[in-house]
């Protein structure tokens, strides 16, 4: 993901627009592919969920159950404490959900650890300063008690997913408030788009385009996965793709292509939060008309996904983390040249 650290202001967050849609030919020439490849790379993490590349090149993730951030190299796989002290995961959802860096400084955003849930903390994000030291830069959860969606809602201060970067600080998904938030580095936040009942999850923006990928909502059946473009100047709304249940996550990746994560096919009619069958996630890649086509399957509950190059990195809720490698000859497969 790109990253920049030049100051911009909540209105110039909201100047985002939307330029050409980025998809996969469907008839272009299709060279031989080479095979995609899944390993683990990491294990034995407690409540992972989000991920991101920082400065260094390493992948960084965050672990919920244990208040922390780690590093894990991505040559060898070894995972270091990057940060901890953070507030503890009080239900198996929530935490420490997610991770991004502005320039060498890392930024963690944690939920559902307020009095919602029985918890005595802060959800929002907040600023690493140290191995054990953070500063709040933005206490969401206040600000989402004080300023309720239009949807019907269970948690008053909400349930924020994922952050993005943009300049001057962060777009932020609440997929229980079905809304993004643009939050400045001062801890200022505004509400910059309200949507139905849709479960808005994982974000990425190339260029002046914003991504934002739907689980949809409860039974999350496939044709409410998608991935949309936003455009903030214009409140106007492009489909890229659907037609997976429980898209968790996207990224822009090689070749520009736009891919996504589905944590897999959706349980039935069950609570809130739930997730996906086993073995049942995918790492899709959005096609120009409007579908997806399957890069990666046989993937056990995943919910975060970074590039490198070719190399896909998916973080999963089961403490893994995933190197999936090849992916640009899958991309290739799709049109991509």
């Amino acid at each position: 993901m790109k990253r920049r650290n030049r100051l911009l202001g909540a209105a110039a967050v909201m100047a985002l627009v939307v330029p050409t849609m980025v998809g996969v030919s469907a008839a272009s020439a299709t060279p031989r592919p080479t095979a995609v490849e899944t390993r683990v790379l990491a294990s034995e993490l407690h409540g992972t969920s989000g991920g991101t590349i920082g400065p260094d090149g390493a992948l960084f993730v965050t672990e919920a159950v244990d208040g922390a951030v780690t590093r894990i190299d991505r040559r060898t796989g070894e995972a270091s404490v990057f940060a901890t002290g953070l507030p503890l995961q009080v239900i198996p959802l929530g935490g420490a959900i997610d991770v991004a860096f502005i320039g060498r400084t890392a930024y963690v955003l944690v939920t559902l650890v307020g009095p919602d849930v029985g918890g005595d903390q802060i959800d929002g994000i907040y600023r690493v300063d140290g191995p054990n030291s953070f500063t709040v830069i933005a206490d969401l959860g206040t600000w989402s008690k004080d300023h309720p969606p239009t949807t019907p809602f269970d948690q008053d201060r909400g349930l924020q997913y994922a952050m993005q970067p943009v300049p001057g600080g962060f777009l932020v998904t609440d997929g229980h408030h079905n809304r993004v938030l643009g939050v400045t580095l001062s801890g200022r936040v505004v509400q910059l788009k309200q949507f139905d009942n849709i479960v808005p999850t994982g974000l990425d923006v190339s260029g002046t385009t914003v991504y934002m990928a739907e689980a949809g909502p409860i039974p999350h059946n496939p044709a409410d996965g998608k991935v949309i473009a936003i455009g903030l100047r214009n409140p106007t709304i492009h489909t890229i793709a659907a037609g997976y249940s429980l898209l968790t996550d996207v990224e822009v990746g090689p070749c520009g292509g736009v891919y996504a994560l589905s944590q897999g096919d959706s349980p039935g009619d069950v609570s809130a939060g739930s997730p996906a069958l086993r073995n049942s996630g995918e790492l899709v890649l959005a096609r120009s008309d409007g579908t997806f086509t399957v890069v990666a399957s046989g993937l056990d509950l995943p919910t975060s996904v970074d590039f490198v190059r070719g190399t896909a990195y998916v973080v999963t809720s089961l403490g893994q983390v995933l190197e999936i490698t090849n992916v640009g000859s899958a991309t290739a497969r799709g049109g991509c040249r």
